[in-house]
């Protein structure tokens, strides 16, 4: 890929850089900016701490888009399957099941999602249709077991508080939490022979049944992964504030898609960084964070969501016209790694670049 990439012009070989580490230079701009505009009060340790807190659930929200989307495909489920999980959650607590039962439930609750959401997009239909269907009535089924009311989690709330309130040297749960979720991310789609296999199905999935990778599995695959991550994140975020709303929120799916978008992740699949998707996670928590600061209504930080967004909406778009209108851009290693996964091969004979 190296090699290939020095035979570009350097116009689309500033793209590919801008695409892949660009999200950085735009972490350090605003950090540098802020600490300039909203003052000290911006740049302190105890602040930092607090962006990274409230990155939390955006950051799990966009890990399960992350996965679906390297996968090929789109969750736009991700809210109801948080608030069904939440609302299960707490009325198992309510009603005095152990914890661990309440746990076991939201996980198999993000399992059956992600199985209904990928066996239907096998079937033919539409991910993005789908999915939307699916949003509609996880949450009616959500607001058919709250009654239409939050689940306040009432005296039962102590049992959930470690999961939003706990520390563990220093570190709040909910930042361990997504921590461990793009650790195991990582080092699943890096360094296991599936994860690349869900990343080439993502990237060309004809290809990769022809190799004889079974694309419907992986592509269900990137759908349950989805669905699990979206479920913990309901849970962190009933546990943060002591009730599970059975009405989604659907300002956390914009958060996490302009993270996605931001990390320079192909929406279309096949290619990305799940770290990177943390990062811009964290750029959408700063411009908050620094608007709030400085007193500024918060109507200026959706509408800054939704520039970045369009914008890196944008960029993708032109690196890909650049990209296609040289001919040296060819997409190396992606068949030559499909073809060995489809041999049986070793999983780290060729990886791509995630």
């Amino acid at each position: 890929m190296k090699a290939a990439s020095r035979e570009l012009p350097r116009r689309a070989q500033a793209l590919i850089f801008l695409r892949n580490r660009g999200i950085y230079l735009v972490l350090l701009v605003l950090v540098l900016f802020f600490w300039a505009w909203a003052g000290h009060s911006f740049f302190t340790f105890a602040n930092a701490r607090l962006i990274v807190s409230i990155t939390s659930t955006t950051a799990i929200f966009g890990a399960a888009l992350g996965f679906c989307v390297l996968a090929g495909s789109l969750d736009i489920s991700v809210p109801g399957t948080a608030a069904l999980a939440g609302v299960i959650c707490a009325r198992l607590l309510t009603a005095n099941a152990p914890l661990w039962l309440a746990l076991l439930a939201v996980i198999a609750v993000g399992i059956a999602v992600g199985l209904v959401n990928g066996l239907f997009v096998e079937l033919g239909l539409n991910p993005l249709a789908t999915t939307i269907g699916s949003l509609t009535v996880l949450s009616g089924l959500a607001a058919l077991i709250a009654h239409d009311v939050p689940v306040q989690l009432g005296v039962t709330s102590s049992r959930l508080a470690w999961l939003g309130f706990g520390h563990v040297l220093g570190i709040n749960t909910p930042v361990l939490v997504v921590a461990g979720i793009y650790l195991l991310g990582w080092l699943f789609l890096s360094q296991t022979r599936q994860g690349i296999r869900l990343i080439a199905v993502g990237g060309n999935v004809e290809a990769a049944r022809r190799a004889g990778i079974n694309s419907g599995l992986y592509r269900i695959l990137g759908f349950v992964l989805s669905g699990v991550c979206a479920s913990i994140g309901g849970v962190i975020v009933a546990s943060l504030i002591s009730q599970a709303n059975p009405t989604p929120d659907t300002s956390e799916l914009f958060n996490a898609l302009t993270a996605v978008a931001l990390s320079g992740m192909a929406l279309s699949g096949g290619r990305g960084s799940l770290p990177r998707v943390a990062v811009g996670a964290l750029i959408i928590s700063t411009i908050s964070n620094a608007l709030i600061i400085r007193g500024v209504s918060p109507d200026w930080a959706t509408l800054s969501t939704g520039v970045l967004l369009i914008g890196a909406l944008t960029f993708e778009r032109v690196t890909i016209r650049v990209l296609a209108s040289n001919a040296g851009e060819a997409r190396p290693r992606q068949p030559g790694m499909i073809r060995r996964l489809g041999r049986g091969g070793s999983a780290n004979a060729e990886q791509p670049h995630v």
